[in-house]
């Protein structure tokens, strides 16, 4: 499999947010492990707990894996990972009253999008050529149009 011309900061990115997506898969592995020892209570159901945690932190190291490996698609579910970690982040550092777990989640959410953001992560998102402006290449159609561009000319 070839990769994308991603820059380094969406592969980056992507590393980042592959972290609380691991921690959120190792959180729901716990919730199941200790679970599974307590007899059951009403409206305690830890398979679906579990499983729910389980299920999305699958889908975040999708995403997160999409971008180390240069996919557009994994651009725009990369961003809503980092704000729900930055969201996280806040409730440890406010209401949570957890300042040493709320800051260092909080940085990694703030990091993610920082690196997602940046010039050249823009410019690949919506497939800028060399010395085009982001309103040329919207009007051209972004990377869909450089994509149509370049089945049109390998049918040639």
């Amino acid at each position: 499999m070839k990769l994308s011309p991603a820059p380094r900061e969406v592969r980056l990115a992507g590393v980042v947010t592959a972290v609380p997506s691991l921690a959120l898969l190792v959180f729901g592995v716990v919730v199941l492990v200790n679970g599974l020892g307590e007899p059951a209570r009403p409206g305690n159901n830890v398979y679906v707990e579990s499983g729910t945690f389980i299920v999305v932190a699958l889908a975040f190291l999708a995403a997160s894996a999409g971008l180390v490996l240069g996919q557009t698609w994994a651009r725009s579910p990369g961003v809503v990972i980092a704000l729900i970690v930055v969201g996280l982040g806040w409730y440890l550092l406010g209401p949570s009253g957890e300042p040493a777990w709320g800051v260092p989640v909080a940085l990694f959410g703030i990091a993610a999008l920082v690196l997602l953001f940046r010039r050249p992560s823009r410019a690949w998102a919506l497939g800028l050529r060399e010395g085009e402006t982001e309103t040329e290449a919207a009007e051209r159609g972004g990377l869909a149009g450089r994509r149509a561009e370049r089945e049109g000319h390998d049918e040639d």
